[in-house]
């Protein structure tokens, strides 16, 4: 299937605009999602055995493959991820506030690089309704495999009140989430980055968790796992204090990475904005999840996202210290399938080493 992707659907898709070919993904795994028998039959398909499941901060992965956020950014299409071969999903980025995001165009492809820039910007219909949408859905939809959810600021809230924000985002979407990833390292919402910071993120982590505390009591329900989504562009001093933020208030671990703003190697005098993702991510992605892996002596999960893009760069991943990892942009140059022949990799290299 990679064969076919590479050789015949791709070509068709990269002479679309790129933002056009991701709404019509979105509404064809929608459609998948719906059609229960064929879904069905291609969970049973495509779905690596329970054999070697992953159980971290209290949930069970039935492989260690995700979809990242940035792919699903509203809840339409996740039901799908499943038949695709994957062991996790995670929506968003979603905000408290629905908004259109940047101005187009904001999707760039960069084929023989095999990278994306984007300046999307959070663009989301809002918490809201997409609390409201997987409320309905979950009815009557059992969930084959874990859903995370990650919320970021909005582009109309002050740095000072993003608190706020993100704690109306967490109080409508906490019912519905398996876990939280918070973002707060977007390069395209400006300011926001600035909540990686010491100046801000202990606050913002500390009432988070208190909400979550509080709503885990008045329950009688376990915390919600949350997890800080980080920059590859944070220096080591920075990312030092983020890590003694997300330790101190009991975060369950990190997401490393999001895009780039470096323009290495061939990308030196691309003047194009926003963050860069995909095979030149990768190496940044890895030297900041072995950072973070011996500064925490391991004991911190990390889920390893960043040009992830075959067996082989998601083993480097896994062999940083990721627990897990996510794809995205390694989907639109490799094929929807991507996720269930790493999945599959990952079992058989299991299999040689029993």
């Amino acid at each position: 299937m990679g064969l076919v992707y590479e050789k015949i659907i791709r070509p068709i898709l990269f002479s679309q605009d790129p933002e056009y070919c991701h709404d019509l993904t979105i509404l064809g795994m929608r459609l998948l999602g719906r059609i229960a028998p064929l879904r069905k039959l291609m969970e049973r398909y495509n779905n690596p055995s329970m054999q070697y499941p992953v159980e971290l901060f209290g949930l069970r992965f039935p492989n260690p493959v995700g979809l990242a956020a940035g792919f699903d950014k509203n809840g339409y299409a996740w039901k799908a991820a499943a038949a695709l071969g994957f062991g996790y999903v995670e929506i968003g980025t979603v905000t408290y506030y629905g908004q259109p995001g940047n101005p187009k165009p904001r999707l760039h492809r960069f084929k023989h690089e095999e990278a994306i820039i984007n300046s999307l910007g959070f663009n989301n219909e809002g918490a809201s309704a997409v609390a409201e949408r997987l409320s309905s859905e979950l009815e009557s939809f059992k969930k084959k495999i874990p859903l995370g959810i990650n919320i970021g600021k909005s582009r109309a809230t002050p740095l000072d009140e993003a608190i706020e924000d993100y704690l109306q985002s967490f109080d409508l979407l906490a019912n519905v989430a398996d876990y939280f990833a918070i973002n707060v390292s977007s390069p395209n919402t400006q300011g926001l980055r600035m909540l990686q910071t010491k100046d801000y993120l202990p606050e913002l982590l500390k009432s988070l968790q208190a909400a979550n505390t509080t709503r885990a009591q008045n329950l009688k329900k376990p915390l919600i796992p949350m997890l800080v989504k980080v920059s590859p562009d944070l220096s080591f001093k920075d990312l030092d204090e983020a890590l003694e933020a997300v330790t101190r208030f009991g975060f369950a671990g990190v997401i490393a990475t999001n895009t780039t703003t470096r323009r290495p190697g061939s990308f030196k005098n691309v003047d194009i904005s926003g963050g860069l993702s995909g095979r030149p991510l990768h190496p940044y992605s890895v030297d900041i999840i072995r950072y973070i892996y011996k500064a925490t002596q391991g004991k911190l999960p990390i889920i390893g996202v960043g040009g992830i893009m075959d067996p082989v760069t998601a083993d480097e991943t896994f062999n940083a210290g990721a627990s897990l990892i996510q794809l995205y942009t390694g989907l639109i140059f490799k094929g929807p399938f991507l996720g269930r022949d790493i999945a599959r990799a990952l079992i058989w290299q299991k299999k040689q080493w029993i």
